[in-house]
């Protein structure tokens, strides 16, 4: 019997047996992603995708992939996916999907932490050899504890950061839709959107993009907040207007910011906003932990076995393809 033929659009950080068992695997092994001529070769003789954020799988490349069965996301968020598309087509998408809470969690407090005491720039001016004593006003931030955190999003991980925030005795504001049920177990404290910018320290993002969070974050939202702030985002790139983040950190509307996400991604190495020492940036590190991001590849091919072999995917972005009529 001929196997199924499945392409991985990079290396990923768990055992193939399994899936080798039961498909004929392609695994694209370059740092890059796969250009999409290429994407596009191996999905028209695929009978699985197992893909990356970085990944575009939009409704051409969909209509042009008669032989697809399934397509399994290494990540919680989905929005380089056609989902629309993949539906019609009856094609179960897969994601990942709690596992990276607390890591994206831990690393949110990192780039808080780092942003508020400076630390990326204590590092530059050290190895910079401009050390040359302890001087009382050198490099000074905010005090975190005792703070007040603005959570944008109280989902998963936002409930996570606000219950870290417990430990550094902060008062902890959010804004949603609507109040969450979750808020009294982290001491967070529903408000609207303007209220929050207006009264937090601190404010970091935790909403998926949408065409209602595309550029949330913009010259108006800036304008409201302290000059003090400090904004920290590891959600999506596009919650935050780009340029308006530069003019914000660039002519004082805001202290400093930390971001782990970027539109596009990788930030183009023209981009003004790596000139500015106010501002950290890191590669998309939120899940970089090496127990999460395993656990996170376990079940990409947990989906993708599943929907090869027609059962019901564990992760399902998409479950009314098994609701369809025929």
């Amino acid at each position: 019997m001929t196997l199924p033929t499945v392409f991985i659009t990079r290396p990923i950080p768990a055992s193939l047996d399994a899936l080798s068992a039961v498909a004929t695997v392609e695994v694209w092994t370059e740092r890059q992603p796969p250009p999409v001529e290429v994407l596009r070769e191996k999905m028209a003789i695929a009978d699985g995708l197992l893909c990356l954020l970085t990944d575009r799988i939009d409704r051409a490349l969909l209509q042009a992939s008669p032989q697809l069965k399934v397509i399994s996301q290494m990540a919680v968020g989905y929005d380089n996916i056609d989902i629309a598309a993949a539906t019609e087509r009856g094609i179960p998408v897969g994601h990942t999907p709690g596992v990276l809470t607390n890591a994206t969690a831990d690393f949110t407090w990192a780039l808080l932490m780092a942003a508020a005491r400076r630390v990326v720039e204590g590092d530059r001016f050290t190895r910079a050899g401009l050390w040359q004593t302890w001087e009382p006003d050198l490099l000074l931030g905010p005090e975190v504890s005792g703070a007040t955190l603005g959570i944008v999003g109280l989902g998963r991980i936002g409930q996570a950061v606000a219950r870290r925030a417990i430990g550094f005795n902060m008062r902890v504001l959010y804004c949603g839709q609507h109040p969450s049920a979750a808020a009294p177990a982290v001491n967070a404290d529903f408000v609207s959107f303007e209220t929050l910018l207006q009264t937090a320290d601190f404010v970091s993002l935790h909403v998926p993009l949408t065409p209602e969070t595309y550029h949330l974050i913009d010259d108006r939202a800036f304008s409201q907040m302290k000059p003090s702030a400090i904004l920290v985002n590891t959600a999506r790139g596009g919650v935050v207007d780009q340029a308006a983040l530069f003019r914000a950190l660039s002519q004082g509307q805001i202290a400093a910011a930390a971001i782990d996400v970027t539109d596009p991604e990788p930030l183009p190495m023209d981009s003004p906003l790596l000139t500015l020492d106010n501002l950290i940036i890191t590669p998309h590190l939120g899940s970089a932990s090496q127990q999460t991001r395993t656990k996170m590849a376990q079940m990409a091919i947990a989906n993708l076995i599943a929907g090869l072999q027609g059962s019901p995917l564990p992760h399902c972005v998409n479950p009314e393809v098994y609701h369809a009529c025929p």
